[in-house]
């Protein structure tokens, strides 16, 4: 059996101050691909990871919708979730 996903996070820091998108794909249990927008683009772990990360890093258009991730999936949501896990204690 054979498994890949990809997980989306959100890490927020005082609030909306700051926050910090995180993309990685995943295939059996062992990371081969990342998007962090503190650094900007895509990173590979693995040979395969390394080929994606440099076919996406050259689409500036992929780039600039990951980049703004962390307004339209992260600080969008941000007051939907905050109840359930930041006023939570």
């Amino acid at each position: 059996v054979f498994q890949e996903f990809g997980t989306a996070e959100c890490y927020f820091i005082n609030g909306t101050e700051k926050v910090r998108f995180v993309m990685r794909y995943i295939y059996n249990r062992q990371q081969y691909l990342m998007f962090d927008s503190d650094v900007g683009h895509y990173v590979g772990f693995s040979p395969y990871g390394d080929v994606n990360a440099k076919r996406w890093n050259s689409d500036p258009a992929e780039l600039e919708y990951r980049r703004a991730q962390v307004d339209t999936y992260c600080r969008h949501n941000y007051e939907i979730d905050a109840p359930f896990s930041v006023e939570r204690r």
